[in-house]
């Protein structure tokens, strides 16, 4: 056992505010939640912190983890040619340490740390509908017509995928949806969950 730490795995299309539910789970729930910090081979942004916002490594560096089986989950971003992934020891470390460790990664990176850790607390946030995804999309105003397709592409291919996780929220209103989520985290306290299968 974990020392009552669990993992948490929270998934949802581009667009569906995951991120933001995120950040205020984090502020508002009086659970001992952490966010699990990514490894990625692409370059800071101005105000970005190496161990903070990600683990910046090298493409040299970060092979070299890969194929020593580093990593819970990774994948290169097609596209970009970054590689992206969650390093096995800042998942082991928080358990340990009895934090519940939060994953904010996408369907395929959450179906691959299933393999590790079957026991995991799986979440799929989406707003609803395609309609209402592609009109959050189209209301940022900060991608073109090609790019707001393929989104909405992959989207789809990940909603049909929801039913590999144990608990789907539909992310509408964010004071709510947050209040869904520390209800639904309430419900594992005092649950010894083990670490991973192994």
């Amino acid at each position: 056992m974990c020392k009552n730490g669990k993992l948490i795995i929270l998934s949802g299309p581009s667009g569906s505010g995951k991120s933001t539910v995120v950040q205020r789970l984090l502020q508002e729930s009086n659970l001992p939640l952490t966010l699990s910090v990514s490894a990625t081979t692409r370059p800071p942004r101005t105000g970005e912190r190496d161990g903070t916002d990600y683990h910046f490594l090298s493409d040299e560096e970060f092979n070299k983890r890969r194929l020593a089986g580093e990593f819970l989950e990774c994948k290169e971003v097609f596209g970009r040619g970054y590689w992206y992934g969650t390093l096995r020891s800042a998942v082991s470390t928080g358990l340990n340490e009895g934090k519940w460790v939060i994953l904010e990664i996408d369907v395929q990176g959450a179906l691959s740390v299933l393999t590790d850790h079957p026991h995991a607390i799986t979440i799929f946030i989406h707003p609803g509908s395609v309609t209402e995804l592609e009109n959050r999309l189209r209301s940022r105003g900060t991608e073109s017509e090609d790019a707001i397709q393929r989104r909405l592409d992959v989207a789809a291919e990940e909603l049909a995928l929801r039913h590999h996780y144990t608990h789907e929220v539909i992310n509408q209103e964010i004071h709510t949806t947050v209040q869904q989520l520390c209800n639904l985290l309430a419900q594992y306290q005092g649950e010894n969950i083990p670490c991973s299968k192994n």
